[in-house]
């Protein structure tokens, strides 16, 4: 069929469809209030060259399915509105939206307003001239293969039809609990939610080739990640698309439609409690929606995770990490800058009388920085203090048990340190200053601790540089083959993908220093052009490997 995209045709080309790409309609769910694409036996090995090109390529969104107005003349966005929009605008697709030549002046305006703040076209899509109106979003968005989805509500089956002509996917969104008008050919859904996996489900039925990642963090997370295009959902170099899931709809359909799942579980913690033993224990409490993730995990050991939730269950408690750094000394060699994880002391109590003795049998010389044993997920996991006399601890505010840790003299500078797969980056920073400068302005307070929020405020020698990245000098003491070695080592013994450490050199010993461990930490520092291709490449080798270790272990 010469000038039509390969695509789901609604009405046309069904037969032909169904029996070059084995796919039809299927009604999916109660009442058939959703039809979705599925692919019959047979259709896996259908991967061609024109089939990649078919995929989803371009969005346009009626006025209706994202407008509302009430009975005084109020405009607003219809529930879910916002969120699709928001991942639409950094998902490296084209976007749109239409409204038809009736509207008014006043949602016109609210329209095109929307189209702007979200860095999408705004396209007239006049019914009595819709080869016309085609012809300019074309124009705007180029003819280069790919297929096209017009969402609605608002049903017109003739220009449904004149839609299909052009190669056209309609995808129409029901009422909740309404009918599906029999005598349509089309994608359906029941909330604007739904439409990002019913888009994957379609590039996963016309067999794209790409390999599915659905990812699951808090709402800000996912827009800085995807902000610098980590998440786009069409092909990245490797072969990539990537997918919000939602707790909002039910996850077991959600996840039959990814290949991958990357998740930043440490969002979803309610609560974490330790254990009264001095050796590692807890009992991690997650979200409802994470709660049925994880049951999901369990149910389908075959499903690939990035990562398994109990490989980043170690950065959750810092005595753990602690323990872990203490391996560190494996790598150290005589003539060798050494490396290693500060000294430390784990704490119930702050108001033990043995506390100064302890302090000294664990190598710690006052000041300290005492820090929560639960490391991230909780409200107070950062949640800090530097303390400069042993009976300040009594008072303290830090939650227990606590880890309190050797203060190393470092010269303000930190050493960002990211491990994206089998690539390791650095970024340096200006950190909090050595303890003599730390001690001279707590004397103009009594020498009272310092308590601080680690992820708000540091305490620095100087204000206006908090947070700057800094340029590594050519003269810098960090010895980074040392460095990549202990990374090399730390991603073995932790089996995890993506994850960040902090490094601080001590003065005079240039002693490298391990200070923290992170799991899928923002990378920010690291140029984007380079950062984004190397997460994505870590995604990829990672679902090999994974991979390849499963099937070793069924066919063992």
């Amino acid at each position: 069929m010469p000038g039509l995209h390969l695509g789901f045709y609604i009405v046309m080309v069904q037969i032909w469809l169904e029996n070059m790409f084995c796919i039809k309609l299927l009604p999916i769910g109660g009442n058939h209030a959703q039809r979705l694409l599925t692919l019959n036996s047979g259709a896996n090995n259908r991967q061609s060259k024109e089939n990649r090109m078919a995929a989803v390529r371009g969005v346009l969104l009626d006025e209706y399915v994202l407008v509302r107005e009430d009975g005084n003349g109020n405009i607003s966005l219809q529930s879910g509105a916002e969120g699709l929009l928001r991942r639409l605008q950094y998902s490296k697709l084209r976007t749109g939206i239409s409204y038809g030549k009736g509207v008014s002046d006043q949602k016109g305006t609210f329209v095109k307003k929307m189209a702007t703040l979200y860095s999408m076209d705004c396209f007239l899509l006049d019914v009595s001239c819709v080869d016309d109106s085609l012809n300019e979003i074309l124009l705007a968005w180029g003819d280069d293969g790919g297929s096209f989805l017009y969402v609605t509500c608002s049903k017109d089956d003739d220009l449904f039809l004149k839609l299909s002509n052009h190669g056209w996917v309609t995808v129409f969104k029901c009422p909740e609990g309404g009918a599906v008008p029999e005598n349509l050919r089309m994608m359906f859904i029941n909330k604007l939610e739904e439409l990002l996996i019913s888009l994957c489900r379609f590039n996963k039925a016309i067999g794209d080739g790409a390999l599915t990642i659905g990812y699951v963090m808090k709402p800000s997370r996912e827009e800085d990640f995807a902000k610098r295009g980590a998440f786009p959902m069409c092909h990245t170099q490797n072969g990539l698309r990537f997918v919000p899931l939602t707790f909002d709809l039910p996850l077991a359909s959600q996840l039959q439609e990814v290949d991958v799942v990357l998740h930043k579980a440490t969002d979803e913690i309610v609560t974490i409690e330790l254990g009264s033993s001095s050796e590692f224990s807890y009992k991690v409490c997650y979200s409802k929606g994470m709660q049925e993730l994880e049951r999901y995990f369990q149910d389908h050991p075959d499903c690939c995770v990035i990562d398994p939730l109990n490989n980043i269950y170690p950065v959750l408690d810092r005595l753990k990490i602690q323990k872990i750094l203490l391996g560190l000394e494996d790598l150290n060699t005589e003539g060798r800058c050494k490396i290693r994880g500060p000294h430390f002391l784990k704490v119930d109590h702050f108001n033990d009388h043995s506390l100064a003795e302890q302090l000294s049998e664990a190598k710690l010389c006052l000041p300290c920085i005492a820090k929560p044993q639960v490391a991230c997920g909780v409200t107070d996991a950062h949640s800090m203090a530097i303390v400069f006399r042993a009976e300040d601890f009594r008072n303290l505010s830090v939650p227990l048990p606590a880890i309190i840790q050797e203060y190393v003299d470092h010269s303000s500078v930190l050493f960002k340190f990211y491990v994206l797969g089998n690539k390791v980056f650095h970024a340096v920073k200006i950190s909090t200053p050595n303890s003599d400068v730390l001690l001279s302005s707590s004397e103009k307070n009594g020498l009272k601790p310092i308590v601080f929020d680690s992820l708000k405020s540091l305490p620095t020698a100087k204000k206006d540089l908090s947070g700057e990245t800094i340029q590594s000098k050519d003269d810098s003491p960090l010895d980074i083959e040392l460095v990549k070695d202990a990374a090399n080592w730390l991603k073995r013994t932790l089996d995890l993908t993506i994850f960040g450490f902090d490094v601080v050199i001590q003065e005079g010993s240039r002693d490298h220093v391990i200070v923290d461990i992170n799991y899928l930490p923002s990378f920010k520092e690291v140029p984007n052009d380079v950062a984004i291709p190397a997460f994505w490449d870590a995604i990829r080798n990672s679902y090999e490997s994974r991979k390849a270790k499963l099937e070793s272990a069924c066919s063992s």
